[in-house]
């Protein structure tokens, strides 16, 4: 399993949408953890040539993330919403349905015999999954709930996810709900672990080495950490999301920007559109794509989806080796100390 491969137990979130880089998954890697590419948002071609150019740079473990997509939504589903934002905003996009190049993403994690494919947005079918491991890759599903963590065991995962609703960017759920279950990641990870041995990686707003050490001790083989790395140089985070992450404004979870349930820092659209925001992805995502690219050209922080976990302040910018050495000692110090007190109790 990679999960023992690793020199340290840190993995690195994909991070779809901009940041994820090949430079950056490398870095990670080589640090001793688990550098992750993100397939979502990039075109097959794209993919293919970033994972030509990761696998320069590393010679270690890392893993490729894929979007499973979903059903398409109707104009009933999002007509007013798309309305109301052409009527207020300049430079709206047409809603649009589209699976994200998923067959030939597949492909292409299967041929090129990527040691870790992992999945958000639902789980794989089984024949699937059983035919990426004999390609020789192991299968990671993200879970959100106990249920869907039992869906995944059962379609044959390797390792599950565990992403706590404090995690930055989108809800992994297998389907977005009004009413979800908002699990935080050590209840998660405490119930999952209980469950059966599946071994389990730890996400959500895991931004010191204490809340590794944390969700190691609940019983986590690992810790998945993105927003700590959004501020590395070899992250491909835009400006305007950099200097967003250094104040202290707090995050809420919204569907304003893409129509599916995902955690970012509080802004102006956040506040106008949030409450109005239907259940419509990725319809809706392409609506709002040209009002995002403009505000990180321009740098304006009030129409760009500033994803992040809750624990954002806490963010330190280095590079991304010093990231992972530092979460992995701080780690190591917090559990020697909790030891320590134990000693010195009656």
């Amino acid at each position: 399993m990679v999960l023992d491969e690793l020199g340290t137990p840190i993995v690195l979130a994909p991070l779809a949408g901009g940041p994820s880089t090949p430079e950056l998954a490398a870095a990670v890697s080589e640090a001793g953890g688990l550098g992750f590419l993100a397939a979502g948002y990039r075109t097959p071609a794209a993919l293919a040539e970033a994972l030509d150019r990761l696998v320069t740079l590393t010679t270690r473990p890392y893993g490729v993330n894929l979007f499973v997509p979903g059903p398409p939504s109707g104009p009933e589903a999002w007509g007013d919403y798309v309305t109301l934002l052409a009527a207020a905003e300049t430079g709206v996009g047409a809603p649009r349905f589209d699976d994200d190049g998923w067959a030939d993403k597949l492909a292409i994690v299967e041929q090129g015999r990527v040691p870790v494919v992992s999945f958000t947005f639902g789980c794989p079918p089984q024949p699937l999954i059983r035919r990426l491991q004999a390609a020789g890759s192991e299968v990671w599903v993200t879970v959100t709930t106990p249920a869907e963590a039992g869906q995944a065991r059962a379609a044959g995962a390797d390792v599950l996810v565990a992403q706590g609703v404090e995690a930055g960017g989108h809800r992994g759920s297998f389907t977005d709900t009004e009413d979800p279950d908002d699990f935080t990641v050590l209840a998660l990870v405490q119930l999952l672990t209980a469950a059966d041995d599946t071994p389990v990686v730890a996400a959500g707003a895991l931004a010191t080495g204490a809340a590794v050490a944390a969700v190691l001790c609940a019983g986590a083989r690992a810790a998945q950490v993105g927003t700590a790395f959004l501020a590395c140089p070899e992250a491909g985070t835009s400006p305007v999301h950099r200097d967003a992450l250094a104040q202290p404004t707090p995050t809420a979870l919204t569907r304003a920007f893409t129509g599916r349930l995902a955690r970012g820092i509080r802004n102006g659209f956040m506040a106008r559109y949030g409450s109005r925001a239907p259940i419509a992805y990725p319809e809706l995502h392409h609506v709002t794509a040209p009002l995002r690219a403009a505000g990180r050209a321009t740098g304006d922080p009030d129409v760009v989806n500033l994803w992040a976990g809750q624990a954002h302040p806490l963010v330190r910018p280095m590079p991304a080796a010093d990231v992972v050495r530092t979460l992995t000692d701080e780690a190591r110090a917090a559990v020697a100390g909790v030891v320590e007190r134990l000693a010195q109790r009656p």
